[in-house]
């Protein structure tokens, strides 16, 4: 059995070195925070690091998002396996080729660094306002929590998307994971191999564009036939869950690291469940570990799956003791009667239960609540003062936590002295004067610790 490798990488390095070894193409256009990954490619590209089939991965930066959208799709047609690197406006500006990319029911994987869009004023931190404006297109959307997610993640989104033939948005929070260093297990060359089936990519490259197979594609359509044709990429919808479980299964038998559409974590028994996407799955975690500890029924359901949504596998991730459910949503959708996971969960509920799906005999109640827009500060003392507004007998709905929103009075008050730090953490802390290589030094700091030590 071939002895594990650790390295100690950031998130945006995870993705890229998957997705470097797995495709054949790269179309990239550098956007804060996603550019490391296009830029780790093309280094890579320059020093002749081959991908998994023993060629080195072409890597093509264009003028704008717009363009790596084009030359993405382009390439896709001709039968290579592409990506690219995006986020925020970037994104934005690739979903008219994103639309005709899951029309056409194309396999390939985005890797987004989930991004504030610019409203009122720009800003180049982290949530998820980018890629919920994406979530119309037909994309599947899976989304990872941590660095060591992150590498997994574009593995199997690269597996299931050849299997589906629904393209994948996979994505993680900007700066937050994208830039964390942290000391992960690298995925073999050849687990990627025994993940990635030759006989998928060589479909793949059948369905290209070639005068030896001629096929018309890409016409436009009168009212007699273009609902009906819609239409008829639901089944591959529907069988999309199955196949993305199916890979994160046989994932788990290559690396012993299992994962699921819906993770759930937290007491068997928990009467009160937060329903969160990416990286603030990871401090409410810790959070409900703490008061667990101390004698609370709390629980976290992490959604992997975003798109599509498996209403089944929801509802059975649900512990039967459940009274309510708080929803958290990293965006902001002005107007809406509530954020998308909010209303998403809704659907879900309600659809579930006439289905009689789940252990729980009566609906829990959904509270909604927004945080940590533009990487505003999210900690375990505003999940503590998130579980208890659910306890109260009028819990306050679509609230914000991690603000004072003295306007529209919308805030958890949060008590910030809880500190639920282990004891054994340590904590350093560097000086400098921002111009001098300060974040440099510091990473390179954290890089030596991880590598030299335990």
């Amino acid at each position: 059995m071939q002895e594990k490798e650790f390295v100690t990488i950031d998130g945006n390095e995870a993705a890229a070195y998957v997705a470097y070894r797995v495709n054949e193409v790269c179309a990239i256009y550098p956007i804060t925070p996603s550019s490391n990954m296009g830029e780790w490619a093309d280094e890579w590209a320059a020093k002749g690091i081959k991908n998994i089939w023993g060629n080195i991965p072409t890597v093509c930066e264009m003028q704008s998002e717009g363009g790596a959208a084009g030359a993405l799709h382009g390439s896709l047609q001709a039968g290579a396996l592409t990506t690219t690197f995006t986020a925020s406006q970037g994104l934005l500006l690739k979903i008219p080729n994103m639309f005709k990319i899951a029309g056409e029911l194309t396999s390939t994987v985005f890797n987004i660094t989930a991004r504030s869009l610019a409203t009122h004023a720009l800003s180049i931190f982290g949530d998820h306002s980018d890629v919920m404006s994406a979530r119309s297109t037909g994309f599947a959307f899976l989304a990872s929590a941590s660095v060591q997610e992150v590498m997994d993640f574009v593995l199997i989104a690269q597996a299931a998307t050849l299997e589906s033939r629904v393209p994948f948005l996979h994505f993680f929070d900007g700066f937050r994971t994208s830039h964390e260093v942290s000391k992960i297990e690298v995925i073999p060359n050849e687990v990627m191999r025994l993940m990635i089936s030759d006989d998928l990519v060589n479909e793949h490259r059948l369905r290209s564009l070639s005068p030896d197979r001629p096929v018309i594609r890409g016409t436009a359509q009168n009212p007699d036939v273009f609902f009906q044709n819609r239409e008829t990429s639901n089944k591959f919808y529907t069988e999309c869950p199955d196949i993305v479980q199916e890979q994160m299964d046989k994932f788990a038998s290559l690396t012993g690291r299992q994962y699921k559409l819906f993770q759930y974590e937290g007491a068997e028994d928990a009467e009160h469940v937060v329903v969160v996407i990416a990286s603030g799955a990871e401090t409410v975690q810790e959070t409900v570990n703490y008061l667990n500890s101390k004698g609370e029924k709390t629980g976290v359901l992490k959604v992997r799956l975003y798109r599509p949504f498996d209403v089944k596998r929801f509802m059975e991730s649900i512990p039967s003791t459940c009274k309510t459910l708080t929803v958290l949503d990293r965006t902001k959708e002005p107007g809406a009667i509530g954020d998308p996971l909010y209303t998403d969960v809704i659907s879900a509920l309600h659809e579930g239960m006439a289905e009689g799906w789940g252990s729980f005999s009566k609906m829990p109640r959904i509270i909604a609540g927004r945080y940590g827009l533009s990487s505003k500060e999210f900690t375990p003392a505003m999940v503590k003062a998130i579980y208890d507004n659910a306890k109260i007998d009028k819990p306050k709905n679509h609230f914000t936590i991690g603000i004072n929103d003295d306007v529209t009075f919308s805030s958890l008050e949060v008590d910030y002295s809880l500190d639920i730090e282990n004891e054994r953490v340590f904590r350093g802390l560097f000086y400098g004067l921002g111009s001098d290589g300060t974040v440099g030094a510091n990473k390179n700091s954290i890089k030596i610790i991880g590598d030299e030590t335990d």
